[in-house]
């Protein structure tokens, strides 16, 4: 019976989806797309200072270890042949910024998540040497505005503010990396000679890589002053890049890599210019195929690579509406308010309210992203009444993920000029109905939810399966599994929904102009009252007078 079961199951691939709240290793069938058998670990996140958001390597690190041993052990349990698994594709949370040291193998800092904010002095910085202060300045190389939120700027941080990580590049020691190339040096042999490589899809939101001629760019090196002896080597998204040298899968290539917006792209199957996805994960970030030549936006969204599969295959590009806060939001509503016990509650109580009953929430936690890029945002509830409860602002946290998604979607719209007709959507926060509902009815289209809602890892697993030497995927278009899919149609008025955007989009409004980088006096983000020399002398004098006045009544 099992030796026929793996005969039926033919080629495996497996997929290491590696997220800013999870590591999974997830192993499809090659034939059939099917599903076979996935494990899942949770990833800590740590906020040591307000605005700052980090995370350990080495936990990274060793959550995909143990998702890859886990889901081994699980198909043996399942009577299916692991020696059949062909190939590893790796698909990761975009921007997070690792430095480690290759001669020891260990991270010189904890890696600095994407949504971390401690870089806006630096960004003040590097805009004071921009013609006109324009941080859409290198858009043209780079498809992305200078912003707290890509890697260089990050980079640059640690540069300027961690010693043991100075020592390091002065003495040749250092090596920068994304998530991915962490991992996979890390998995094909570390400090014994690993592979030190990015794909073209992670290497475009750097802002050191020029997307136009794909390669690093020297000028943009010098800008940031990042030494670009301690950058990856770029290749293609679907490529063999070394062989796996530990574990249960030793000797297995790894032979995929994409950015997981790009492998979820690429996981629903968006091949053809137009075809568009959003992704609902700690973030939300719709993605649109406009070809094999870049489109810049006029309306807020980045450009970026959407894909390259295979060495000598053209790249594609897309644009791309992104948001920080939307999966992140209820977990805020559980660990920060306490309001839930778990994530799944949310639903439940967004579904007895019904309603926002008037109450708009912006989650501006990070500042805004697209369509704003507004640093300066910070989250706000308003339009609260005696009568709102956590009922109501659990359906209003709900709401404004889709309200967000409504705005980037009007924007690449107005870049298209050819409205999407309906919205292809995946992620973990797409198991909320609630959510898919109220979506439909504020965008006034039809949302599609695939049936088999992992298309990151999918992704991810068909650039590793089609990659040259490897050959057990195909991307024929005629080969491709058709997907079955989940519908929601819209069931309000599109009057109704106007008038809740518009409202929304005042609340929008209101939460800007919050922050500045005034506040911080100094480059680890520290605030001080004395920042503030006419508060400071007053603070001073008031306790001179107090104590003089206590001696004098003494």
């Amino acid at each position: 019976m099992a030796a026929s079961t793996r005969l039926v199951l033919g080629p495996l691939v497996g997929a290491i989806d590696q997220g800013t709240g999870s590591t999974r290793f997830l192993v499809f069938n090659a034939k059939t797309a099917e599903l076979l058998s996935h494990h899942q670990v949770e990833i800590k996140q740590k906020f040591p200072k307000e605005g700052w958001v980090e995370q350990d390597p080495r936990e990274i690190l060793q959550s995909v270890y143990e998702c890859v041993e886990k889901t081994c052990e699980k198909l043996t349990q399942l009577s299916i042949d692991i020696t059949n698994i062909k190939a590893i594709g790796v698909s990761n949370q975009r921007e997070t910024t690792v430095v480690w040291d290759k001669t020891t193998g260990e991270p010189l800092y904890n890696a600095i998540v994407w949504l971390d904010l401690r870089t806006q002095s630096t960004v003040e910085r590097l805009l004071k040497k921009i013609p006109g202060r324009n941080k859409n300045f290198f858009k043209g190389r780079t498809g992305l505005p200078l912003s707290t939120y890509f890697s260089a700027v990050k980079l640059r941080w640690l540069l300027d503010n961690v010693e043991e990580i100075r020592h390091a590049v002065a003495e040749g020691r250092a090596m920068f990396g994304t998530v991915d190339s962490w991992i996979i040096w890390s998995l094909t042999g570390g400090k014994n000679g690993g592979v030190h490589c990015t794909d073209v899809t992670n290497a475009s939101r750097t802002m050191l890589f020029n997307i136009n001629s794909l390669e690093w760019d020297i000028e943009l090196c010098q800008f940031f002053d990042v030494p670009m002896s301690l950058l990856p080597k770029v290749r293609s998204s679907s490529e063999i890049y070394g062989l796996m040298k530990s574990g249960a899968l030793t000797g297995v290539p790894i032979s995929g890599c994409l950015g997981d917006q790009s492998a979820a792209l690429v996981g629903q199957m968006c091949f053809q210019d137009g075809q568009a996805k959003n992704t609902y994960g700690t973030g939300c970030f719709l993605l649109c195929n406009t070809g094999s030549k870049p489109v810049v936006s006029d309306h807020g969204l980045l450009t970026t690579v959407a894909y390259q599969l295979g060495r000598d295959k053209p790249a594609c590009y897309a644009l791309e509406g992104s948001v920080a806060i939307a999966g992140a939001v209820v977990r805020w509503l559980r660990d920060n308010l306490g309001i839930v016990k778990t994530t799944e509650e949310v639903e439940k109580l967004a579904a007895e309210a019904g309603t926002s009953y008037g109450c708009y929430f912006v989650p501006a936690f990070s500042g805004l992203y697209a369509p704003y890029w507004e640093p300066s945002a910070r989250g706000i509830i308003c339009g609260l009444t005696q009568f709102t409860n956590k009922n109501h602002i659990a359906f209003a946290a709900l709401e404004a993920v889709c309200f967000q998604t409504r705005e980037i979607l009007d924007a690449m719209n107005q870049d298209c000029g050819i409205p999407l007709s309906q919205l292809q959507v995946d992620g973990g926060m797409t198991n909320n109905k609630i959510l898919m509902q109220l979506q439909a009815d504020i965008l006034c289209i039809p949302v599609v939810k695939p049936s088999m809602p992992e298309t990151t890892a999918l992704g991810a697993a068909m650039a590793a399966g089609a990659a040259d030497g490897v050959g057990v995927w195909s991307l024929n278009p005629g080969d491709l599994t058709a997907v079955t899919c989940e519908r929601f149609e819209p069931q309000i008025n599109p009057e109704e929904s106007e008038f809740r955007y518009a409202r929304w989009k005042k609340a929008v409004i209101k939460s800007m102009g919050w922050e500045s980088t005034d506040a911080t006096s100094n480059g680890n983000g520290d605030s001080s009252i004395f920042s503030s020399l006419p508060l400071g002398f007053y603070v001073v004098s008031s306790m001179v007078m107090l104590i003089g006045a206590k001696y004098i009544t003494g």
